[in-house]
C-alpha cells in the first residue's frame, strides 16, 4: 500500500503536500466528495433543462437551443476541469476539501443565475458563480505548483494552468461590460480560450490523471444526467395526469422515453472506455466530446417534458416540433457515443453500422406523429438487442474457431 493509499484510508489530514498521484494506482475510485460535487451540479443541469423546456414549449427553438448550449457548456467545463485535476492531485486534506466546497458554492451561484442569463441575457450572477468555481480551482493548481521542483516540467504545466485560468476569468468579468448583442459572440471566443488552456498546458508534459478513475467519473456523471432526465419526464407525466385525462396520449411518450433512457444507459456502458485513454492524444478529444454526450442526454429529458406539454395542450407547438425535441437529442447521443468510443470496440461492418443506423432511424421517426417517441424508443431498444446479438455471435464464432484450431 502506498502512502497516498494509507492516507485515504485514514481520517482526513489537516494538510498534506499536493504531490502528483500515480497513474498506475490500484483500486482508484471516486471519493464521497467527488460524488457530492456531481450531485450539486445536477442543480445547474436541472436549471438549464428547465429553461430549455420553457423556450421550446413557447416555440423559441433557436434562442432556446443556443441559450441551453451556452449554459450547459459552463456546467460541463467547470465539472470537467475539477474532475481531471482531482484525478491527478486529489489529496483529500482540509484545504482541498474547503476549496472543493467553495467550488460547489460557485455551482449554486451559477445555477441561481441561469434564469436571468437564459431569459434576459443577464449573465452577471452566472458569471460570478463561474468565476468563484474557477478561482477556487486556481488555488488548487497553485498548491500543486508549490509541490513540484523548481524548473520541472510538472511545475511549468501547473503554472500554465493557473495563469490561463486567471486570464480567462478576467475575460469573463470583462464580458459583463459588453453590450448584450455582442455577448454571445465574445462568449465563443472566451470559451475557446478556456478550452485551449489544457491543450497548451499539457503539450510537453501530461498531468498524471488515472484512466480508470476518469472513465468512472464520466460514467457516473452520465448516470446522474440520465437520472435527471428520467426524473424530469416522470414529474411532467405526473403533473399532466393530475390535471388532464389524456392517458392514451401520455403512455406512448412515457413508454418511449423509458426505452430511450434505458437504451442510452446500456449503450454507453457497453464498452470499457478506459482502454482508449492511454494518452492525452486520445483523452482530450474523448473528454471534450462528452460535452455533446452530456448535453444531449440532459436534453432528452427536456424534450420528453415538451412532448408531454404538447400532448396535454400546454405547449402551443406542432406534434412534429415536440417529437423532434426528443428524437434529435436521442439521435445525437447515439451517434456521439459511437463516434467517441463504441466504434473502437466493434469488429466488422455489421457491428459498426448499428448505432449510426439507429441514430438515422430515430431522426427519421420524428415524422411519425404522436407515435414518434414510442417508435424512437423501440428503435433504440432494437439497436441494443441487435448489438448484443452481433457481439454474442462474434464471441461464439471465435470460441468455435479456437476449438477447431485445437
Amino acid at each position: 500500500m502506498t502512502p497516498t493509499d494509507a492516507a485515504h484510508d485514514a481520517a482526513v489530514s489537516p494538510h498534506r503536500r499536493m504531490t502528483a498521484r500515480s497513474r498506475d494506482e490500484a483500486h482508484r475510485a471516486s471519493t464521497p466528495l467527488e460524488l457530492f460535487f456531481d450531485l450539486c451540479f445536477v442543480v445547474a443541469v436541472a436549471q438549464a433543462g428547465g429553461r430549455l423546456v420553457h423556450a421550446l414549449a413557447e416555440g423559441h427553438v433557436g434562442t432556446g437551443v443556443i441559450g441551453y448550449l451556452f449554459i450547459f457548456w459552463g456546467v460541463w467545463w467547470a465539472w470537467m476541469n475539477f474532475t481531471w485535476f482531482a484525478s491527478a492531485y486529489d489529496t483529500d486534506d482540509v484545504p482541498y476539501r474547503i476549496a472543493t466546497l467553495v467550488q460547489i458554492c460557485g455551482v449554486l451561484i451559477f445555477a441561481a443565475g441561469v434564469p436571468r442569463a437564459f431569459d434576459d441575457n443577464n449573465w452577471t450572477v452566472a458569471v460570478v458563480g463561474y468565476v468563484v468555481m474557477r478561482l477556487a480551482l486556481t488555488t488548487q493548481w497553485l498548491r500543486a505548483t508549490a509541490a513540484e521542483p523548481a524548473g520541472s516540467p510538472g511545475r511549468r504545466t501547473n503554472v500554465t494552468y493557473a495563469v490561463g485560468l486567471v486570464i480567462c476569468q478576467a475575460a469573463w468579468l470583462g464580458l459583463l461590460a459588453v453590450p448584450g448583442g455582442m455577448k454571445h459572440w465574445l462568449f465563443l471566443i472566451v470559451g475557446a480560450a478556456e478550452m485551449l488552456v489544457p491543450v497548451v498546458a499539457e503539450r510537453r508534459h501530461a498531468t498524471p490523471w488515472h484512466p480508470h478513475h476518469i472513465a468512472e467519473r464520466y460514467g457516473l456523471f452520465t448516470l446522474i444526467v440520465l437520472g435527471e432526465t428520467m426524473s424530469a419526464a416522470t414529474v411532467a407525466v405526473q403533473s399532466a395526469l393530475d390535471e388532464h385525462d389524456v392517458l392514451h396520449r401520455l403512455l406512448p411518450i412515457a413508454g418511449g422515453g423509458v426505452l430511450i433512457v434505458f437504451s442510452a444507459w446500456w449503450i454507453y456502458f457497453a464498452v470499457p472506455a478506459q482502454r482508449r485513454l492511454s494518452s492525452n492524444r486520445q483523452a482530450i478529444p474523448w473528454g471534450y466530446g462528452h460535452f455533446v454526450i452530456f448535453g444531449s442526454a440532459a436534453a432528452i429529458g427536456a424534450g420528453l417534458e415538451v412532448a408531454v406539454e404538447q400532448a396535454t395542450g400546454e405547449a402551443h407547438i406542432s406534434t412534429l416540433a415536440a417529437s423532434a425535441a426528443v428524437t434529435v437529442p436521442a439521435a445525437v447521443f447515439l451517434l456521439t457515443v459511437w463516434l467517441l468510443h463504441a466504434r473502437h470496440f466493434k469488429s466488422g461492418p455489421a457491428q459498426q453500422i448499428v448505432l449510426p443506423g439507429a441514430a438515422v432511424a430515430i431522426g427519421a421517426v420524428t415524422f411519425a406523429g404522436t407515435w414518434a417517441v414510442l417508435v424512437a424508443g423501440l428503435v433504440a431498444a432494437a439497436a441494443v438487442a441487435v448489438g448484443v446479438a452481433l457481439v454474442r455471435g462474434g464471441t461464439d464464432s471465435e470460441t468455435e474457431g479456437d476449438r477447431d484450431s485445437e
